[in-house]
């Protein structure tokens, strides 16, 4: 089985020019309204949701794990009974 995570959006109604203003100062500091919100409200859930919750909900979003593969087979391969070529070196008498 496996789990997605579903997402819902929220929307938020805000000033305009604050919002730009909000956006320039934040390009600033390498961030976004966006990273700055998600911040926000993850800290938001973990203090206002009891901890309890919090792992149930965290239990239920991870997945089961996998069952493990099956190792090939581990009998050792026995050497063939054809002889193997041997080299030879051969010197020509005088």
């Amino acid at each position: 089985m496996s789990w997605s995570l579903l997402h819902r959006s929220i929307t938020l109604t805000f000033d305009d020019d604050k919002l730009d203003a909000l956006e320039f100062s934040l390009r600033k500091e390498h961030s976004s309204v966006q990273a700055r919100m998600d911040d926000a409200l993850k800290q938001l859930y973990e203090q206002t949701v009891p901890e309890a919750v919090r792992e149930y909900l965290d239990s239920k979003a991870v997945p089961a794990p996998k069952p493990k593969r099956t190792a090939k087979s581990a009998v050792p391969k026995t050497p063939s009974s054809e002889p193997k070529p041997m080299a030879v070196t051969v010197k020509e008498g005088n």
